[in-house]
């Protein structure tokens, strides 16, 4: 910061370790982020000047997409690697849809957690917070149990997170138990990085990613993305660039590449 000035952070936060969550709160213009992620966010610009378009098309699509299962007349919705709060958030669209809509957002991330308690204080909503991990499925199903009915339809949000699951953690295997345990009727959206866009700048992404991260970040194929919605039917567009999945207007324009795919499917 400016002048050597010290950052502060709530206790127990280890603010000398870039944070994905964090991350993404720089790239979206957020001020809730410090020194290590800006420079592994920076690193990250520097290989690839299309990471902000994909971010803003990303949180776009977010938006696009639970409206429309919203409008499908899906009532609960559980967003897996939420991220920091910013505009436009799970619950406020879906809530915007059908006031009784219920939301349990997940992440990992100490800081998240804190402006996750401070957010939900003034939501009157049934919406509330998990501290877990992709990975833990068992737990992050039992607390969703707690406020959403797991008979009943239920949209899981995969947005910007799968990439931080390597393929010999099998991220498929985590998706199939999240999705075998919702009803017939439940929906699945994911957004993730696109290697096969513009190869040679994700390509370097990836690998900046995954420098400042310290942990391995994959980027995917469109067959690759595909594949978690196996068993699925796909809401038509299919799985197409961000931007392409049902745009309005004012959002980034068709032409546009952000190196992200997206895609929406329902369960049988």
């Amino acid at each position: 910061m400016p002048g050597g000035e010290q950052e502060s952070a709530p206790r127990g936060i280890d603010t000398t370790t870039p944070h994905i969550a964090r991350i993404y709160d720089y790239w979206l213009g957020g001020k809730d982020n410090f020194a290590a992620d800006r420079a592994a966010a920076e690193r990250v610009m520097a290989a690839t000047p299309t990471i902000k378009p994909g971010v803003t098309a990303n949180r776009a699509f977010l938006r696009r997409a639970v409206r429309t299962l919203a409008r499908q007349g899906v009532t609960q919705f559980l967003d897996i690697g939420t991220g920091i709060p910013t505009a436009n958030n799970t619950h406020m669209v879906a809530q915007a849809e059908d006031p009784g809509s219920r939301v349990v957002y997940v992440d990992n991330d100490p800081i998240v957690l804190v402006h996750a308690r401070a957010l939900l204080a003034g939501v009157t909503a049934p919406t509330s917070f998990v501290d877990a991990d992709l990975r833990d499925t068992g737990r992050i199903l039992d607390e969703a149990a707690r406020l959403l009915d797991l008979g009943r339809p239920v949209a899981l949000l995969l947005i910007a997170v799968l990439h931080c699951v390597p393929d010999d953690e099998d991220p498929r295997a985590i998706v199939r138990t999240l999705m075998d345990a919702l009803a017939p009727g439940s929906f699945l959206a994911v957004t993730h990085p696109g290697v096969d866009q513009m190869p040679e700048q994700m390509a370097a992404a990836e690998d900046a990613l995954t420098k400042a991260m310290g942990f391995k970040v994959t980027f995917r194929t469109r067959e690759g993305v595909t594949a978690f919605f196996s068993g699925l039917d796909l809401l038509d567009p299919g799985v197409v660039p961000v931007q392409d999945w049902r745009p309005d207007d004012g959002d980034a324009p068709p032409s546009a590449t952000t190196g992200m795919w997206g895609g929406v499917a329902r369960k049988p």
